[in-house]
């Protein structure tokens, strides 16, 4: 499988329309309209009106939403923003992601205490505790050592979501990934036990139930039976846990979509063993995507009056990934192509390469020729420079996008705990009580029709603080 730093390309890649001479037939003439100076001066006419009409929102955040993709560094952002321009029938370049109209943006350092390049654990104890921490470690402070139990108590920090559950507000859970990484107390039991989730969507059904416990969907499957050698199954002891509150349960997507939000409170849904598949390999008659999955949760989430906290993720990401483009390629070349020129090794290469992973394939001492392999196929992994059985994570910063209440506060360079402490801030949650003021009365935002979303996006988290 593609490593991960390119999960965003990998949902969309096998919709991509696969022709090498499209530039030459649609774009260039397509096109002709951008050698006129005078286009370029009225597009940077009208992005400076907009900018000057910009004014920060100084109001409370009642709700925050945080989105956030795995290896969404730069040039992954890039990519897969041509990729959209050139599925809908343009060369790419030009197209214009949700993210890419937010109006603020800041770069956030993704190293950890003891790392340089970070691990996922470590960077989403800065981005959701609003410190930075070791690698290999969850929600713990530095003082605590990787794999050391007995050096967690004491150092714990604790989450914006848990902060905002304090606080009155409904939390929940949405991502494409099995909930359950193994640790001193596994995370599937703090799951449900150290907070109350009211919504938690995704993978890791084997992780939640006894050794051996046969699979719903894969009867069949001794890989995908229960793996809890205490034999606890925490998926009754979630939803019997809160017994004055209509809790459900699903695994499948048909029981999925005839949830009635109305009179649900909270929400469990696993809907693989492990992690979920790509959205390219995803089976939709069985399991919702991760878009239907948030909507689903905000439904249910925002009966709270007090507001909610929502975090969607696809994956961990906090970083980026060892992922380019190049190549000197013509304008609306195929993201997925060849470059224009052979390498000196008088072999062809596409534009997407990485630094290392396991696409390094030398055959008699030298580069695969690809031109042999079908180089667009959903499986095809991109030739790597260093041969690795992983690819690994990159180290360079990765950028915030920010929109609604308090998102001004995102700009230039930041700490990546910061995020938290922004978050935090934004909706009046602990340590902060000397708060931004709550929204007038007559704001239009409050009008439960036309409901404006605000918060932080980032291609290492997205958030969205809505009013």
């Amino acid at each position: 499988m593609q490593p991960r730093a390119a999960v965003l390309l990998l949902i969309l890649r096998g919709l991509l329309v696969r022709t090498e001479d499209w530039v030459t037939e649609h774009d260039q003439e397509g096109y002709d309209y951008e050698r006129d100076p005078a286009y370029w001066d009225a597009q940077a006419r009208d992005t400076l009106d907009a900018a000057l009409k910009l004014r920060p929102v100084e109001h409370r955040a009642k709700n925050i939403i945080l989105f956030l993709g795995d290896g969404m560094g730069v040039s992954t952002v890039s990519a897969a923003r041509i990729l959209r321009g050139q599925m809908e029938g343009r060369s790419g370049e030009e197209t214009l992601l949700s993210m890419d109209t937010f109006p603020y943006v800041a770069l956030s350092k993704t190293y950890s205490v003891d790392k340089q390049v970070a691990d996922s654990a470590s960077t989403a104890t800065a981005y959701h505790c609003g410190v930075k921490a070791n690698a290999k470690t969850v929600g713990l402070s530095a003082m605590a050592v990787a794999y050391e139990c007995n050096s967690t108590f004491g150092n714990e920090v604790y989450s914006v979501l848990r902060r905002a559950k304090a606080k009155g507000k409904s939390v929940g859970i949405v991502t494409t990934t099995r909930r359950t990484p193994k640790g001193c107390v596994d995370i599937a039991t703090q799951l449900v036990t150290n907070v109350d989730i009211d919504v938690i969507l995704g993978g890791g059904r084997m992780y939640m139930t006894p050794k051996g416990t046969i699979d719903p969907e894969y009867p069949t499957s001794n890989s995908r039976k229960g793996d809890r050698k205490d034999k606890k199954n925490l998926i009754e002891e979630w939803l019997y846990a809160k017994p004055n509150k209509r809790s459900r349960y699903v695994w499948h997507r048909k029981d999925f979509d005839e949830i009635d939000v109305k009179t649900t409170d909270r929400l469990m849904g696993l809907f693989e063993p492990k992690d979920m598949r790509f959205e390219v390999f995803r089976n939709s008659t069985r399991d919702p995507s991760i878009v239907e999955m948030t909507e689903k949760a905000i439904q249910i989430l925002s009966k709270n009056p007090k507001g909610y906290f929502l975090f969607v993720e696809d994956n961990h990401s906090d970083h980026s990934h060892v992922f380019t483009f190049g190549g000197n390629t013509p304008r609306g070349n195929p993201i997925f192509g060849l470059a224009p020129k052979k390498a000196d090794d008088k072999m062809p290469f596409t534009s997407i390469l990485y630094a290392n992973g396991p696409g390094y394939v030398h055959i008699n001492g030298t580069r695969e020729n690809i031109t042999m392999v079908d180089y667009y196929d959903e499986e095809y992994m991109q030739q790597a420079a260093v041969p690795l059985d992983a690819e690994t994570h990159g180290g360079e910063d990765v950028t915030i996008y920010a929109k609604g209440p308090m998102a001004h506060l995102f700009h230039g360079v930041k700490e990546q705990n910061y995020v938290a402490h922004v978050m935090a801030y934004a909706a009046c949650l602990e340590p902060y009580r000397d708060c931004p003021p709550h929204a007038p009365s007559h704001s239009s935002t409050n009008s439960a029709t036309t409901p404006q979303l605000s918060g932080l996006l980032a291609t290492i988290s997205l958030i969205w603080l809505i009013r």
